[in-house]
C-alpha cells in the first residue's frame, strides 16, 4: 500500500517494526540530502551537471585521474562538513537496540559510521569517499596525503610510492567490480531479515537494487521510503513518499 500521508505512513511503519525480529535497512542518497550532500540521479543531481568518470577511463588516462581528484577535492567542503541526519540517527538506534544487525548502503559518505555504527556493521556496496586506496596493492591513503601531493604536483594525481599503482578514492566507479565481501554480507543479512527497509534509493542501480526484490521473494516485508516512485513500489507492502528525516525521526528515540 502507498501511505496516504506522513502520519499514516509512520503508523504503518511502526506496525511493521513491531512485528519484525530482524530488519535489513538499505540506504541510498536520499537519506543524506538533508545533511547537505547532493544525490546523483534526480533532477539537479551531480550527474546532471557532469558525466561520471568510468573505471576504465580512470585507469587509462592521467588526465581522467587528474580530473577525478579535482572533482573530489572540490566536493570536500560538503563531504567534510556533513553530519548524520535524522534518518541516520534512527537507524543507529535500531542497530544499538539489536533490531538491525547491519546497515546496507549505496552511499559513500561515511555518515552511518559517524552516527555511531561501527565500520564492520556498515556494508558499503559502492565504497567510501573519505579515504583512498591503491588499485594495485590496496594500500590505504588519507585524503590529506593525496591532496598534498596533488597540489605539489600542480594538479597531477599521485601514484602509489610502494608499487606505482594508481591511487583512487575508495569508491566503486562505473565498470568497476562490486566488492565481493560487501556483496556477500548484504546477501546474508537480506536472506536473514523479515523486514527490508529501502530508504532513499531509486532502486535503479544494479546489482544493489536486487536486494529488496530478493528479500520480498524470501517472504520479508518490504517497506520503501523515498520521495519519488521506484520500480518496486507495486510489490512493496508499504510505500512512504515523504521526507525521510521526518518519517524516521519518531523512531530515533524509540
Amino acid at each position: 500500500m502507498i501511505a496516504s500521508d506522513l502520519e499514516t505512513g509512520i503508523d504503518r511503519l511502526r506496525e511493521c517494526l513491531a512485528r519484525s525480529k530482524v530488519m535489513a535497512p538499505f540506504t541510498g542518497a536520499g537519506i543524506s540530502t538533508e545533511c547537505g550532500i547532493p544525490d546523483f540521479r534526480s533532477p539537479g543531481g551531480l550527474w546532471t551537471k557532469m558525466s561520471p568518470i568510468g573505471f576504465d577511463a580512470f585507469r587509462g588516462s592521467q588526465d581522467m585521474r587528474d580530473e577525478a581528484w579535482r572533482r573530489r577535492f572540490a566536493m570536500q567542503e560538503r563531504f567534510g562538513q556533513a553530519r548524520p541526519g535524522r534518518g541516520h540517527r534512527a537507524l543507529a538506534q535500531f542497530h544499538r537496540a539489536g533490531r538491525a544487525p547491519a546497515i546496507i548502503t549505496q552511499n559513500i559518505d561515511n555518515l552511518h559510521q559517524a552516527s555511531g555504527i561501527a565500520e564492520e556493521h556498515v556494508i558499503e556496496l559502492h565504497g567510501n569517499t573519505t579515504y583512498a586506496t591503491c588499485l594495485d596493492c590496496a594500500r590505504r591513503y588519507t585524503l590529506g596525503w593525496v591532496s598534498e601531493r596533488f597540489e605539489a604536483a600542480g594538479g597531477r594525481a599521485p601514484d602509489c610510492p610502494d608499487c606505482g599503482g594508481h591511487i583512487k578514492s575508495a569508491t566503486i566507479s562505473f565498470g568497476q567490480a562490486m566488492p565481493p565481501a560487501a556483496m556477500r554480507a548484504a546477501e546474508k543479512i537480506t536472506a536473514a531479515c523479515d523486514l527490508f527497509l529501502a530508504i532513499g534509493s531509486s532502486l535503479a542501480v544494479w546489482p544493489a537494487a536486487g536486494f529488496p526484490l530478493t528479500a520480498k521473494r524470501n517472504g520479508a516485508v518490504l517497506v520503501i521510503i523515498n520521495r519519488e516512485p521506484t520500480d518496486f513500489d507495486d510489490i512493496a507492502d508499504l510505500v512512504i513518499r515523504a521526507d525521510i528525516g521526518a518519517t524516521l525521526q519518531p523512531f530515533a528515540a524509540d
